[in-house]
């Protein structure tokens, strides 16, 4: 087995979705960049890992940087547009995503890409991480680099490189945090059953000829899946993760294909615990969609999604090794009434999902974090600061994934690709700026990275969590800079530009509370929601009048998504 030996300025460990944005930021930054992946894709969960009907970051005011470019050119792209399922705005094929994202890693001239990688090794002398052994196609390399960005879907260099990290539960008492368990609480063996949250293969579906699902299944459910129509109807589950060209993504929590079995296998030692692990998700999620097959007749077949498969190229996980920080993101940040100021002033990145948790066993109650914006629930706006992707005593490592530093109750609502897709930016721009300016990580001012993120000429990210600044606004940076500064002043949003594929209709404005609704000419009654902050203050007002309003039919929701207000 030969071995090689080589030196690149920024190594970033890939198999996530930050860790394609973080390779290519910093590579567009100017900086010599090789990323390393264990498969053939790039784009972690929202492509190789099947959840390409992504949660959180819906509003325009969070469509920034690379999740915002990646947005506008789906839709230039898809002549059907991203509206076609209810559990997102959003929905693609994941190798529509993928063929993006390899595109411009092609295009990104000082950036590496090799796939089929694992890292083997990484060696740490003192607070400098130094070589990584990595094995590609039968050949041991050795390669130095200046710094190291953690990419990977589970926070790999935490353990190689006996990193400080988290793994599991904090009780209550750590952080004062309102849905963990109390100390005393955490002696139940659940809690040692399930130290992470139930990982899930996604699988996709393949609906053809009309879209007419039964709205009773023709064989009932068994085993495991008996229960998975209980609370919805099975149109309702096949158009949870609906995609285009009558796609589905089969990512069902309730009695589907999540694998509460042996959660924490994947950090083990014991490779044949992991083994089984992974058998154990294959299985089951082939079994959920011959259940559904069963339920709903021969329309329904496995799709071709991933190289002529029907199941993802990776599991989703939605927890790994969690980095202990020079700050952390805990529940308080995230929830309503209870920003973080500190946080805010350092902030990188902003997200919005509503805290979500899965387990095999029980639900997990958590305290609501939505808000009523735009006719719908959204999740509270909160920010990662800067702190959350490196560990002061570590010279040269970001992290730019779900290893970033969160306690475990907060990992359910920064977990989501969108999101991830944002630290990842982060991490990398981070990464060329030490490099660039031989800084240790934690020497970089914060304020610099801010500035190059909102100034990036190819995709600018926004740092400040206001909804009613979205991507779009005039001089948008400038408001966000004016943010950090404490200098906000109040602005009208701007209309948003005109969408490929939208439409007007005239409708009968109804605002009943926080639901927003509107009545055609003949009489058909659609609710009404938006991402866009010009119609959320301004559609209100429009209470039974009638007005022509710009934006997408999505009868999956069911709703009518409104991007304009027309004159």
């Amino acid at each position: 087995m030969a071995l090689q030996q080589g030196h690149v300025p920024v190594l970033v460990l890939g198999g996530g979705s930050g860790g394609c944005s973080a390779a290519l930021q910093s590579a567009r930054s100017g900086v010599d960049t090789l990323l390393v992946t264990p498969g053939p894709w790039v784009g972690g969960m929202i492509t190789s890992g099947g959840v390409s009907a992504p949660d959180g970051n819906e509003l325009s005011a969070w469509q920034s940087g690379l999740w915002g470019a990646l947005l506008r050119q789906l839709r230039l792209e898809l002549s059907d547009g991203l509206d076609h399922n209810w559990v997102s705005c959003f929905g693609f094929r994941p190798q529509q995503a993928e063929s993006i994202l390899q595109r411009w890693i092609a295009e990104a001239a000082q950036l590496t890409w090799w796939s089929g990688v694992q890292l083997l090794s990484l060696e740490r002398q003192g607070e400098q991480l130094g070589k990584a052994v990595l094995q590609r196609s039968g050949e041991l390399i050795t390669v130095d680099f200046d710094v190291l960005v953690d990419g990977s879907e589970l926070g790999d260099s935490l353990a190689l490189g006996d990193i400080p990290h988290r793994l599991g539960w904090e009780p209550q008492e750590q952080w004062g945090e309102p849905s963990a368990p109390q100390a005393d609480v955490l002696a139940d063996p659940f809690f040692d059953r399930e130290p992470v949250q139930a990982p899930t293969w996604v699988i996709h579906g393949q609906w053809q000829g009309d879209w007419n699902p039964p709205t009773e299944p023709i064989t009932p459910f068994q085993g495991p899946f008996q229960g998975c129509v209980d609370r919805f109807s099975l149109p309702q589950l096949l158009s949870y993760g609906r995609l285009p060209g009558q796609q589905l993504m089969l990512n069902w929590p309730l009695h589907g294909n999540d694998w509460g079995v042996d959660p924490g296998a994947v950090f083990s030692a014991d490779e044949q615990r992991k083994q089984s692990q992974l058998d154990g998700l294959r299985q089951h999620s082939k079994a959920f969609l011959r259940q559904l097959q069963l339920a709903c007749g021969p329309q329904l077949q496995p799709a071709t999604a991933f190289a002529g498969d029907s199941l993802a190229l990776q599991p989703y996980w939605r927890e790994g090794r969690r980095l202990i920080g020079a700050c952390t993101v805990i529940e308080q940040d995230l929830l309503p009434q209870s920003p973080n100021l500190e946080h805010q002033q350092q902030a990188v990145a902003v997200g919005n999902y509503a805290n979500d948790h899965h387990y095999g066993e029980r639900d997990w109650s958590l305290a609501s974090k939505s808000m009523a914006w735009g006719g719908r629930l959204s999740g509270t706006p909160f920010v990662i600061p800067f702190g959350a992707l490196y560990n002061p005593d570590i010279s040269n490592l970001l992290m730019a994934d779900k290893s970033i530093s969160v306690s475990h109750m907060a990992n359910g609502a920064t977990r989501m690709g969108p999101l991830l897709l944002l630290i990842g930016q982060a991490a990398g721009q981070a990464a060329a700026l030490c490099v660039q300016k031989r800084l240790a990580v934690a020497e970089l001012p914060v304020a610099v990275l801010q500035r190059r993120l909102l100034s990036d000429p190819l995709a600018p990210s926004g740092v400040i969590p206001c909804a009613a600044l979205p991507w779009h606004q005039p001089n948008w940076a400038q408001h966000q800079l004016d943010g950090l500064s404490g200098d906000q002043h109040r602005q009208d949003p701007a209309s948003a530009p005109s969408e490929p594929g939208s439409q007007q209709q005239r409708f009968l404005i109804q605002i009943e509370g926080e639901s927003w609704w509107g009545e055609t000419t003949d009489g058909k009654r659609w609710p009404l929601i938006t991402l866009e902050p010009n119609v959320q203050r301004a559609l209100p007002d429009c209470h039974g009048r009638s007005v022509v309003l710009e934006g997408f039919t999505n009868p999956f929701g069911p709703w009518w998504r409104v991007s304009r207000l027309c004159p």
